[in-house]
């Protein structure tokens, strides 16, 4: 696919998967400055994890390209804004800019979020996710989730599951639905054991 600049939004914890919603407050002049230009251009942001939470730091190399959607313009020039995810991109290289936010060149990365699991992939994932549910004391409705389709169900799961930031990043980074599956249930499983031993285990 052709290069494109993406105005990036990095932001630590804050990952948008194709297909879903991310609701942000937006305070910061910097990033007010950022939705005012997009606004005004393609209404489009870049949401992407730096690799730690220091000012300019380096950024992991998949991020999604969001939509604003809704949005709330508020009387003290902050916004309330709904990103729509529309694609995954890849880094290329940072751009060197004026404007107070930061710019990158940037591949969208092509999706198969029309891609369907194997019934078996899909049992798999909904034995796991009710384990998980159940340990953790969230209430879900079920019928609700077998009504999904495979892409939304995986990529919501994905987005709300309450992973650290290097877990979301990988699960980003999986270049299948079926393999993001397949991740997420092994996450599902790690971090299900983590809570009945020391509370402290971490993904490496």
């Amino acid at each position: 696919m052709s290069a494109r600049r993406i105005t990036i939004f990095p932001l630590t914890g804050a990952v948008l998967f194709p297909g879903l919603q991310l609701p942000l407050r937006i305070f910061e002049p910097r990033y007010r400055a950022m939705v005012s230009d997009a606004l005004a251009r393609d209404r489009r942001i870049g949401m992407i994890q730096p690799l730690r939470a220091a000012e300019g730091a380096p950024l992991y190399s998949v991020g999604c390209l969001g939509h604003i959607g809704e949005v709330e313009a508020l009387e003290d020039g902050r916004y309330n804004i709904v990103l729509e995810g529309e694609a995954r991109f890849r880094v290329l290289r940072e751009l060197d800019v004026a404007t107070p936010f930061r710019q990158i060149e940037g591949e969208l990365i092509e999706g198969d979020e029309g891609a369907a699991l194997a019934p078996v992939e899909r049992a798999m994932f909904e034995r796991e996710a009710r384990r998980f549910a159940d340990a953790q004391g969230y209430q879900i409705d079920w019928a609700q989730v077998t009504r999904l389709d495979d892409a939304s169900l995986i990529n919501g799961v994905s987005q709300i599951a309450p992973f650290d930031a290097a877990a979301k990043q990988a699960l980003l980074e999986a270049e299948t639905i079926s393999a993001r599956c397949e991740l997420l249930v092994q996450l599902m499983q790690f971090f299900g054991k983590r809570d009945s031993d020391d509370g402290h285990a971490t993904l490496q």
